[in-house]
């Protein structure tokens, strides 16, 4: 039976759709995202970037988040009514500003849809997961995939996919050891796959092997049709193996986030291990200077923890240490 699980973290949120034992779809929102889309606020413009066509503007809260097209008669410094239609995207380095257009002018300022209201609204059953009872998260392979997000590395029967983040659009490369054409259809089976598990959007590449005879590359197209849900674009498979799709985009990937913030998302993971650190007395988080860095700054995440262990917490920073290699322990085990 499909169902969703979802998690309401420290510092994020988290939800995976479950269909027998495996991960078909999965979600991560943090508390630092900003605006989500769907949110309509007030806003000031409060810089052109191409006159005319392409300006910054400023919600109320202090988020940037970039207009397209400017509204006519509309110039720096005047107020409108503005929905962001894509959250700003974690970069390394830096954040990709959210997009936003110009409301509807019957419309109301009021948040987007938490993660718990969209999947709510999706009609599949939802269970919550707490760290009280079995991590059924984990149970379903949430290290997993959260791994598979960060390396970008997937195995399917007979070949492995690579993803890879650029600027422009998402590449997915299919490699493998079955006869080209019979690798052809089982790389778009497992790419498709992953486009929905790791929920990405916008512009996606796949690079299927090259088959000249027209039948395989045709049935790799009809698979990703089935799997992936509409709406999307897409081209034919081309001779070459290519095949661009374009998905809507309103937030980013697990790829994005995780590759983008590698360690604010360490540091969430290890909040979520000491959550469910068995034992009694003081926890002691040990990390990775970074990661232990980004914890110190968050008052509000090591409160939250103590309140949910109901004990006090150490950070103790450890050079030379994997930001993925944090691991908490209980005075008491």
């Amino acid at each position: 039976m499909r169902e969703w699980l979802y998690e309401d973290g420290i510092g994020e949120a988290r939800a995976v759709l479950v269909d027998g034992d495996a991960i078909v779809m999965a979600a991560i929102e943090a508390d630092d995202d900003g605006p989500r889309a769907g949110t309509i606020g007030e806003a000031r413009l409060t810089r052109m970037v191409i006159p005319g066509r392409r300006a910054i503007v400023t919600l109320d809260d202090g988020t940037d988040a970039m207009i397209e097209p400017v509204p006519a008669g509309v110039t720096q410094g005047a107020k409108l009514l503005v929905e962001i239609t894509r959250a700003a995207l974690p970069e390394p380095g830096r954040f990709k500003l959210a997009w936003a257009k110009v409301a509807p002018a019957d419309a109301i300022a009021a948040p987007g849809l938490d993660l718990a209201a969209r999947i709510a609204a999706t009609g599949d059953p939802v269970r919550l997961s707490t760290a009280h009872g079995p991590d059924r998260l984990e149970a379903a392979g949430w290290s997993e995939l959260i791994e598979e997000a960060a390396s970008g590395q997937c195995d399917f029967d007979g070949g492995s996919l690579r993803l890879s983040l650029t600027p422009a659009m998402t590449l997915i490369d299919v490699d493998g050891w079955l006869p080209l054409s019979e690798l052809c259809i089982a790389g778009a089976i497992a790419a498709a796959r992953m486009i929905v598990r790791h929920d990405i959007g916008g512009s996606i590449g796949i690079d299927l092997p090259t088959v000249e005879a027209k039948a395989p590359r045709l049935a790799a197209a009809e698979a990703i049709d089935r799997i992936v849900p509409q709406p999307f674009d897409r081209t034919a498979v081309n001779g070459f193996g290519f095949i661009q799709i374009i998905r809507r985009r309103r937030h980013a990937s697990l790829a994005e986030r995780i590759q983008g913030d590698p360690v604010k998302s360490a540091a969430r993971a290890l909040l979520r291990r000491a959550e469910r650190t068995p034992g009694a007395g003081p926890r002691t988080l040990t990390a990775a200077p970074s990661v232990i860095d980004a914890i110190a700054v968050r008052a509000d995440w090591q409160a939250e923890l103590v309140r949910r262990i109901g004990a006090p917490i150490i950070l103790h920073a450890k050079a030379g240490l994997a930001i993925s290699a944090g691991h908490v322990e209980a005075q008491n085990p």
